[in-house]
């Protein structure tokens, strides 16, 4: 057997597995999750037995060496049941990407066995308050060294999982003249003084996921903490993006593959005027352009997933037009489930207004869809003055 013929019967195994995985204790926690509003430890820790929180982690470091392809199929997979059961492992992607990327080899054997084994759970902090879409222009923090450490001063919001993340990779200003040169990147760790949780935000959606205000008040942080050299932290940021993009947009993706998937066998089961309402025109060409738009944007995101494993030059743009497809997939599909589920759509006992309400972030957070069009059109054409 070929190498390539065994990877992919590996990752077809495993997407199985998770599939089994899925119907058996996520699906049916999903409903409670969000109405608790509280993080599934319960999940996370299934995942963990199962080596699904590093999937693309190198085996030298304790993951499985798995192509970023099977990372998003798994993510997939889980959010078609649970948007917020899918942030564990997207999240633990996102925030262990920076110590892969800017990491030396002590510090890549220090934290990532850890965040393989699901023993620690990381975190990205980037946003704060002034600084949405232009996250380092604006970028208020500050780290300034001290001897062997950094004290970092200043505040990061909409942090996903940072109140139970372990390990946090955090961007701060280390040079405020230098522009986006100025940025560094650090891995702060949980219990570290200084460093501590603030507000948690109430949302719309992804309810079981929690989104947190990280404060650093005179955090003192080894100088052995920071991820390359000082002033890479922009560079760092940016080749994170080209790998959690695609992880976002196969959340969106299964969001809206799951509301598909009921919208379709409800519309087979419901009847009206004496045949299942999917047999009408109305309710059949709903369902014809959703089926359309879900394997668009499926082929979309698998092409950008197959680019990250080869390190291709466009790896960007296919990123950010995989994000910008599936999160405008996403929202649209779960809206026309609740369509075609009249007022039962409308009902918190049916899955898909939850559906509707967690696809919403998926065109917002890794970068709105405007910012995406605008990476797009810059591949196309160029930046400009």
């Amino acid at each position: 057997m070929s190498v390539a013929a065994q990877a992919h019967d590996e990752e077809a195994m495993i997407v199985e597995m998770v599939r089994d995985l899925v119907a058996e204790k996520v699906a049916p926690r999903a409903a409670a999750i969000d109405e608790s509003e509280e993080f599934p430890d319960d999940i996370r820790r299934l995942f963990a037995q199962n080596d699904l929180l590093g999937i693309p982690i190198p085996t030298e470091y304790g993951g499985l060496g798995g192509s970023f392809v099977t990372y998003v199929k798994v993510v997939e997979e889980i959010a078609k049941a649970c948007a917020s059961s899918s942030l564990i492992v997207a999240v633990q992607e996102l925030g262990m990407l920076p110590i892969m990327i800017g990491g030396n080899d002590e510090q890549k054997r220090r934290f990532l066995p850890k965040i393989a084994s699901g023993e620690h759970l990381a975190a990205y902090a980037l946003t704060e308050a002034s600084s949405g879409s232009d996250a380092l222009g604006s970028m208020r923090t500050r780290a300034r060294r001290d001897g062997d450490s950094y004290v970092l001063d200043g505040q990061k919001i909409w942090i996903t999982n940072g109140s139970v993340a372990d390990v946090v990779c955090v961007f701060a200003v280390t040079d405020p003249d230098a522009g986006s040169r100025g940025v560094s990147a650090f891995v702060v760790e949980k219990g570290t003084p200084g460093f501590s949780v603030g507000k948690k935000e109430r949302k719309m959606g992804i309810k079981g996921s929690p989104t947190v205000e990280l404060i650093f008040n005179e955090c003192r942080v080894p100088a052995a903490n920071r991820l390359g050299e000082e002033g890479e932290g922009f560079k760092i940021a940016m080749k994170v993006l080209d790998k959690s993009r695609p992880g976002i947009a196969a959340q969106a993706l299964g969001i809206a593959a799951g509301a598909l998937e009921y919208a379709t066998q409800y519309a087979r089961d419901r009847v009206a005027f004496g045949k299942p309402i999917g047999q009408h025109q109305g309710i059949g060409f709903m369902l014809a352009d959703m089926k359309t738009e879900v394997e668009a944007a499926r082929l979309m995101l698998y092409e950008s997933a197959r680019k990250c494993d080869e390190g291709a030059a466009d790896v960007s743009l296919w990123a950010s037009m995989a994000k910008l497809k599936c999160g405008d997939v996403a929202m649209a599909v779960t809206t026309d489930a609740v369509q075609v589920l009249g007022g039962f759509g409308y009902s918190a006992e049916y899955p898909v207004e939850r559906m509707m309400r967690d696809a919403k972030i998926t065109q917002i957070y890794e970068g709105t869809q405007q910012i995406q069009r605008l990476v797009i059109s810059r591949n196309l054409v160029g930046k400009g003055r």
